[in-house]
């Protein structure tokens, strides 16, 4: 069965799916995007997902493509025509096609792509054993809290983490503070056992997750903190997780060339782990 894409409002095949050369995406990277899992047949944390599509839109100065409850029944239309049970929807918005120019020109539609993926479950190996992370420096620009998909730094920085065998790529600044990594959010579990990730600011992207998660450790009674934390504290801590849409709460068990305490996968992020999951399962 072809997989099917929606592309400015038609169902196509993937194979068959393009866009037009001067759309500003393709030009300019002037557009934004959305990952949404997608689990039993249903969007995982929707309406957070939506909320932050319109947000990024409204920072570039961009209209959604259509209503939020069109969207919606495109995107069902999607899981639906990809017979789609547990995988992701990828949705990217970009100003539309014009004439190549720097500023932005007037009268133009929003254009839209919507695709499908099926995944499968995340390894029995990478829960057991945990993953590793590279360190590199942080050369992104000062909006990393918008959703581009100008992701030209992220994709340099997790293909070296793949040259070095890590699964993923963790960026510091100047002052030797982690960000988050090239397509997840950072976390340690400090020695004092206090759980720790980046204040959501314009220096990183508010994951979904990362929200939701947060929220669960306030109802397990875990002691969480909203800082920056440095390489030298990540290279100390008791544990360390990453998190993303796609990837859920996953395990580090090394960082560049040294294990996170034990090297094994730590209690509180297995905790963590499975109440997030348990929570979307119900919900």
């Amino acid at each position: 069965m072809p997989r099917i894409a929606y592309v400015n409002g038609q169902y196509l095949p993937h194979s068959d799916a393009s866009v037009h050369i001067e759309d500003r995406g393709y030009q300019f990277a002037d557009g934004v995007y959305e990952v949404v899992p997608v689990m039993s047949g249903k969007l995982v944390d929707e309406a957070r997902h939506l909320d932050r599509l319109e947000r990024s839109l409204s920072e570039l100065q961009m209209d959604m493509p259509m209503s939020r409850r069109a969207l919606q029944l495109v995107c069902d239309s999607v899981i639906e025509r990809n017979y789609l049970t547990n995988g992701f929807v990828y949705m990217q918005v970009t100003r539309g096609v014009a004439p190549r120019d720097h500023k932005f020109p007037k009268g133009i539609k929003p254009a839209i792509v919507i695709t499908a993926k099926q995944t499968k479950p995340q390894s029995t190996a990478v829960l057991e054993d945990g993953v590793a992370v590279k360190t590199v420096p942080d050369i992104r620009w000062r909006r990393r809290d918008i959703k581009s998909i100008s992701l030209l730094p992220n994709c340099m920085a997790k293909q070296a983490a793949v040259e070095e065998g890590a699964f993923e790529a963790w960026m510091v600044e100047e002052d030797g503070t982690v960000t988050e990594g090239s397509s997840t959010n950072a976390w340690i579990v400090t020695k004092d056992g206090i759980l720790v990730t980046r204040t959501a600011d314009h220096d990183i992207l508010n994951g979904i997750t990362r929200m939701g998660l947060l929220e669960v450790a306030a109802e397990a009674g875990v002691q969480f903190e909203e800082r920056p934390f440095t390489l030298e504290e990540a290279y100390e801590a008791r544990e360390a997780f990453l998190t993303s849409s796609t990837n859920h709460v996953t395990p580090i068990t090394r960082i560049d060339d040294r294990s996170v305490a034990n090297g094994k996968p730590g209690s509180v992020t297995m905790k963590l782990r499975e109440a997030y999951l348990d929570r979307i399962a119900r919900e």
